[in-house]
This record gives structure tokens, sequence and C-alpha cells, in this order.
């Protein structure tokens, strides 16, 4: 069987020639929910204050909205992060963004993703609720982004935290089995329902 990692030992190599923008790379496990926390629960003091939402519907879309952002989690991770490109330079952002991930498991300033960029990219999803949700837009997307506060964190855990509880255990063993025996299956972090929706379940 190929080797399907470089290092196992937590060290974050170098993947840029510029000593800042290397810097800027790394980003500790808890960066995602110090800069989340704080803009969500102002977002959801403004919807509170507008009055324009129903408990009933806002706790709907609520949901409904941690739910697309577990379809979100398996889609990114399945047909981006693990997208194969041909040119040097597809080869070179891939592995920027997730092929050092795979070589480096462990690495644990390269577990989360800088809140500047996770910023960046929320852009397109709040457009995307904005133009087709209505007044319920903040309250999916608050919800959507505690969905991926909740990846970050839960995926630092299941490589460097050692808890002791079933759903833990079972989420910990399917995601080591992503990483070192069969990287083609198991793309949900936190929840392994759409692998078996969409048939890429990992096998022991």
């Amino acid at each position: 069987m190929r080797r399907l990692f470089i290092s196992n030992e937590d060290e974050s190599p170098k993947i840029f020639k510029n000593g800042v923008l290397d810097l800027l790379s790394r980003t500790s496990w808890y960066a995602p929910a110090i800069f989340w926390l704080p803009v969500l629960s102002g977002m959801f003091i403004y919807t509170l204050s507008k009055n324009t939402i129903t408990l009933e519907k806002g706790i709907l879309y609520f949901c409904l909205s941690i739910a697309f952002w577990t379809l979100t989690e398996y889609i990114l991770h399945r047909f981006v992060f693990h997208y194969r490109p041909t040119t040097e330079l597809g080869q070179r952002i891939h592995f920027i963004f997730h092929g050092i991930h795979h070589d480096y498991p462990r690495d644990s300033k390269r577990l989360v993703l800088p809140p500047s960029l996770s910023f960046v990219f929320s852009l397109p999803f709040f457009a995307l609720f904005y133009a087709t949700l209505g007044q319920y837009y903040i309250v999916f997307f608050i919800g959507f982004m505690l969905g991926y506060v909740c990846y970050d964190t839960c995926h630092y855990a299941l490589h460097h935290a050692k808890w002791d509880h079933p759903i833990f255990t079972k989420l910990k063993e399917q995601h080591m089995l992503h990483h070192y025996n069969d990287p083609d299956h198991g793309y949900g972090v936190t929840s392994a329902i759409w692998d078996k929706v969409f048939k890429t379940s990992l096998k022991k």
C-alpha cells in the first residue's frame, strides 16, 4: 500500500517563500470561533431587533441551514478539496488548500482556515442566501456559519483530541481511515450521512 502521508508528526512545513505570507497560512484551532461567534451574535441581535421573522420559521430555517452546511461540507471536501488538477498552477493551489493537510495530517497550525479566508469564502454564500431566502437570510447564514465553526473545531479535535465518547470515537475512526487508508471515500467530517447517501462510505 502506498504511503498516504509524508509526516505523522505535529510539524508545519514552509509552503511560501515569503515569511509573512507563510506565517499567515497558519492559525490556531480556536481562531474561527473567536472571529465568527461575535459576528454571528451581532447578526442574531440585529435580526431580533428587526422583529420581522416568526420564531417557528426562524427555528426551521436555522435547522435547515445546519443540514445545508453538512451537504456543503461534503461537496467541498469531495469535489473541491479532492479534485485532482493537471496543471502545475492547479496542483500548487490544491496543495496549499488541502494537499498539505494529507501530507502532514497532524500539522496543528493548518487544520482550520484562517478567519480572513473564511470571511472571503463566506461572502458568496451570504449573497446566495440574501438573494433566495428573503427575510430569513440572516438566520440561515448564522446557522450555516455555526456549522462551519463546528466543522473546523471538530476537524481539529479529530486529529488532536482524546475523548472517550462513542460518537466522537466513531467520527475519529472514520476520518483517520480517510487519511491513512482510503482518501477517495469518507468525505464527511462532522457527519457520515452524505457518504451514505452518495455511496462513498468507508469500508474497514
